[in-house]
């Protein structure tokens, strides 16, 4: 990745990250499959900027032989915690500390926007082996839902971003053009405590810059709003992840 400072700022959240951060549905895993035409048992697959093992965890109960890349050392630190049994090697999506067409499968999730595309390209070219994988995706919160739209629009006014609508279609017109993506797109929910919804906020890379009081002030109005809507106290996230497939 691209290591900048919002991008090192995930280091010193890493705990609350793990604790909080949504993971994927198992459908995004079929769909990796079906878009690779293989399975994932059995592939050896190098998840890039792995962060605390979200993704690395799916893949590994897939039956993948995964070796995580990670560049922040907290992260990592979460990972091995996490996954104790799974190697994760402190690197980049700009230079991959991995073997000249070595891997099946190359994941980025949630991590390939902080790379270079000009060096990440080649280097998951190089990496990948003859008819292997890309898999990039990303999780966004669905903006069709009126709650979540709402704070959408309260988080772009707060971050200077209100001619920014959410779209997460944006995402494919973003590729490389260089390769040759197929993509999908897959809904899934959550049911979370308010904390916890909030606590996931926190671990956004734009409030870990932002500083401490900002990001308190934004999160107790967050916090009475959010009581009115969710009176029981359980949160319904709603996602929509959007996945690029392209074959060496």
């Amino acid at each position: 990745m691209t290591i900048t400072s919002q991008a090192r700022s995930f280091d010193k959240a890493a705990a609350s990250y793990a604790a909080n951060r949504p993971s994927y549905p198992s459908a995004l895993l079929d769909a990796v499959e079906e878009l690779a035409d293989r399975p994932l048992k059995g592939a050896r697959a190098a998840d890039i900027g792995a962060g605390t093992g979200l993704a690395t965890a799916l893949l590994h109960a897939r039956g993948a032989r995964v070796i995580a890349i990670e560049p922040g050392p907290g992260m990592a630190s979460q990972f091995r915690r996490r996954l104790p049994d799974v190697p994760v090697v402190l690197g980049d999506g700009n230079n991959l500390p991995l073997a000249s067409e070595s891997i099946d499968i190359v994941t980025y999730a949630q991590a390939w926007h902080w790379t270079d595309p000009h060096k990440s390209v080649p280097e998951a070219l190089r990496v990948l082996r003859p008819g292997g994988t890309l898999a990039l995706w990303w999780n966004d919160s669905d903006s069709t839902v009126g709650w979540i739209a709402d704070q959408d629009a309260r988080l772009r006014h707060l971050f200077g971003a209100e001619d920014s609508e959410p779209d997460p279609m944006a995402r494919f017109r973003r590729l490389p053009p260089e390769l040759s993506f197929v993509t999908r797109q897959v809904s899934w929910t959550r049911s979370v405590p308010l904390e916890t919804h909030l606590a996931n906020l926190a671990s956004y890379s734009d409030f870990l810059v932002l500083g401490k009081n900002a990001t308190e002030t934004f999160l107790a109005a967050e916090r009475d709003l959010l009581t009115e809507a969710f009176p029981n106290g359980t949160v319904e996230e709603r996602y929509v992840v959007s996945l690029a497939v392209a074959t060496r």
